[in-house]
């Protein structure tokens, strides 16, 4: 997993969850394009992107292996609209991300902070270990600040000494990690497809607002 900080020209701003395509061409001509979330807020200096690196990918092994500081990438964007926030969206805000699925819930923990939102927000991570969590200082950080409150759950490899949730996400973390469903939070979840799947349904078992439920699931993307 890597975060590539990229200067853009006259880059025309972007709201928190939103994502830009990227696109290689070999030597050949052969051209291959990928969508990777944005993982900067709106308000920083510069845009960024957060890509895991699959050995069977055709973009992620490049931009994570011999892409260097000062090369030149094409790619378009900001693209998107339905998976953003905004401050005046409200909340209470539920943040459920699955491994790479937190890098869009990272753009709109940082554009929270640095509008300096008073819109409570709970945000449940999930990570095969410890060390797979990404942003893990950027989230304990933010969990010291009084209107985030962060929940991470180890789903394979737990140290001893964890005193933190175990275990994939099923509806009983979620009551524990989310809000009272009279509270109409308003749920952002983004991870691989199965992992959105079972997060929704169990949301909606609790008994929160289907409407108010949105979700990005990638499958093969991003690679």
């Amino acid at each position: 997993m890597k975060t590539i900080t990229l200067a853009v020209p006259d880059w025309p701003g972007h709201r928190a969850g939103q994502h830009v395509d990227v696109r290689l061409t070999a030597p050949d001509g052969y051209q291959t394009e990928r969508s990777y979330s944005i993982a900067s807020a709106p308000e920083d200096e510069y845009l960024s992107v957060t890509v895991e690196r699959l050995d069977d990918g055709e973009v992620s092994p490049y931009l994570v292996d011999e892409l260097r500081a000062g090369d030149e990438l094409d790619f378009r964007g900001p693209i998107g609209g339905y998976f953003v926030w905004d401050d005046d969206f409200g909340g209470p805000l539920f943040l459920v991300g699955g491994g790479s699925g937190m890098v869009p819930l990272r753009a709109m923990l940082r554009y929270h902070r640095a509008i300096g939102s008073r819109v409570p927000v709970r945000v449940l991570c999930s990570a095969r270990s410890l060390e797979l969590l990404i942003y893990r200082d950027e989230l304990m950080e933010m969990a010291a600040y009084d209107l985030i409150d962060v929940s991470i759950t180890l789903t394979r490899e737990v140290p001893s000494s964890w005193r933190g949730h175990r275990g994939r996400i099923d509806p009983m973390l979620l009551g524990m990690a989310g809000w009272a469903t009279d509270q109409m939070p308003l749920t952002y979840i983004c991870g691989p497809t199965a992992f959105v799947e079972a997060a929704a349904a169990g949301l909606v078992a609790l008994g929160y607002d289907a409407a108010r439920i949105r979700t990005e699931r990638f499958g093969r993307t991003g690679v």
